[in-house]
């Protein structure tokens, strides 16, 4: 029996197409974190949902450990250890160090060892005036200077058995740096209850009139930046003067536009403290890139911060 050949060569080859989903070039993320909203946008090749994931983990891990709104926090034991030395990991123990350092550097118009005033004026109870004999006792329990430790045995203790670190001042920048580098995003930014770091492609921001916090008074474009306003506007005389242990007067706003989200988130608390005039001579004379918006409509720039081509929106006649 003859079989009859057969040419594969004519039969039209089939091919089973899979398909592969492929990861977005761009995500966008809004959660609460730290009492506030934290919006991230991130670019890439990358998994962006797992960039997203692993800086939303990081910041989860920094409020963990640092808050001192949560009783179980490494500093909000250190707060209860009542003159005691606690435990503290290696990172927190060089963070704390770095915020003593600003303390120095700004001659006491930062300073982390706030919580003792903080309590006194009641600002997370929604305020209250203390009696003089309760203000001169925080005033005792406050100060960089009270915080000591010992890098070999890994501990930290505050010299004062009310002394108590406050964080809001600056973990919010320390957490945005970090969650910018555990992304791996090449590009995108993230606004922090108002701070904003951004990276790679531009980012055009607007900073707020003081008096009227629904218009903007400057715009301008960030670029592998970070930009953190103060200002009383929004809580009242919540800024305390650790050097007079008094509210700060409600005169305007600060913006600061640094390098990192750190730096611009300390020095935007300390500039306020020092004011319209003696922080605009600490800034120039240190080429911060700081801006004072007053409440009368003036606004001051550095040097340094007009070098980034800020626009001015004049007021409403």
């Amino acid at each position: 029996m003859l079989m009859k050949a057969v040419s594969f060569a004519a039969i039209p080859a089939l091919f089973l197409r899979v398909s592969t989903p492929v990861p977005p070039a761009v995500i966008d993320r809004t959660v609460l974190a730290m009492g506030t909203e934290l919006r991230l946008h991130l670019e890439g090749s990358i998994d962006l949902a797992l960039a997203s994931e692993a800086a939303l983990a990081e910041s989860a891990r920094i409020e963990a450990a640092c808050s001192t709104w949560i009783p179980s926090s490494a500093w909000s034991r250190l707060n209860a250890a009542q003159g005691h030395s606690v435990k503290l990991d290696p990172e927190w123990i060089s963070l704390l160090a770095q915020m003593k350092g600003w303390q120095q550097r700004t001659g006491g118009a930062f300073d982390p060892v706030l919580m003792a005033l903080m309590r006194a004026w009641g600002v997370r109870q929604g305020g209250t005036t203390p009696s003089r004999q309760d203000l001169n006792r925080a005033r005792q329990a406050t100060g960089a200077d009270l915080l000591e430790w010992e890098e070999t045995a890994g501990t930290v203790r505050l010299r004062d058995a009310q002394a108590g670190v406050e964080e809001g001042g600056f973990l919010k920048g320390y957490a945005l740096d970090r969650m910018r580098k555990v992304s791996g995003a090449w590009s995108g930014w993230m606004d922090f209850g108002g701070q904003v770091l951004a990276w790679g492609t531009p980012r055009p921001v607007s900073i707020a009139d003081p008096v009227d916090r629904q218009r903007p008074r400057l715009t301008l474009e960030l670029r592998n930046t970070s930009l953190s306003c103060s200002g009383t506007s929004e809580r009242g005389r919540h800024i305390l003067d650790p050097r007079s242990g008094e509210p700060c007067q409600a005169w305007g706003a600060t913006a600061v536009v640094a390098p990192d989200a750190l730096t611009a988130d300390v020095l935007s608390t300390a500039l306020y403290v020092l004011g319209p005039e003696a922080g605009l001579a600490w800034a120039e004379g240190h080429d911060v890139a700081a801006a004072f918006l007053l409440n009368d409509g003036n606004v001051h720039m550095t040097r340094a911060f007009r070098a980034l081509q800020p626009t001015e929106v004049q007021p409403e006649s």
